[in-house]
């Protein structure tokens, strides 16, 4: 899951994504004070978009740079700064954002958990940490693009791995918001740094 994969996923058609912010998302910080947000694997920039419309000053980051440049044209605030990278392998700035959102990223599980330290680092004192992915009950190899998803982080694993910096606030299964996919269901983890 490369650049060259999420390139090629991403040119092969005119839009991979509804264009709406994810509906965890909206239900999570609508309402939370605006600041400096990260939106990790930000795609096509619509929950980017919508985080900028709603105050904050975003850093929107993703590997594949078709989907960065679609996301940028739609860009109409001003407020969102554009960024390729893979923080798998290069960690955000420490200590920056009031908000870290990943909603289905694939973010590689690695001994040393350097990865994941990366992203909970990048959290101010008293911000949130937003992750979102897939349930994977009921699954197929052809959903997950034949990727074994026990090689990435679920929010559940997260949830273990926060020690008493963090305030879980959320750990838990629901059904999806939308139906413009055939996942049904989202696993949720949101948690507040304390120190």
């Amino acid at each position: 899951m490369d650049a060259d994969f999420w390139d090629t996923r991403y040119r092969s058609r005119g839009r991979l994504f509804s264009g709406n912010p994810n509906g965890v998302l909206v239900t999570e910080i609508a309402g939370v004070p605006p600041g400096q947000a990260l939106d990790v694997g930000c795609g096509e920039g619509a929950d980017a978009v919508w985080l900028a419309e709603c105050g904050w000053q975003v850093t929107a980051v993703d590997i594949a740079s078709t989907a960065l440049q679609r996301a940028a044209a739609a860009d109409r605030s001003g407020r969102i700064a554009w960024a390729r990278a893979d923080l798998n392998v290069t960690p955000p700035p420490a200590d920056a954002f009031d908000l870290v959102s990943a909603h289905y990223f694939p973010l590689r599980r690695l001994p040393d958990h350097a990865a994941l330290r990366g992203l909970l680092d990048a959290v101010t004192p008293a911000g949130t940490f937003l992750f979102v992915g897939h349930d994977l009950a009921g699954l197929t190899p052809e959903d997950t693009h034949g990727i074994d998803l026990a090689d990435y982080y679920q929010p559940s694993d997260i949830a273990d791995l926060l020690d008493n910096n963090w305030s879980i606030q959320i750990n838990e299964t629901r059904k999806r918001t939308t139906s413009a996919s055939h996942h049904t269901h989202d696993t949720v983890l949101r948690a507040k740094r304390l120190h």
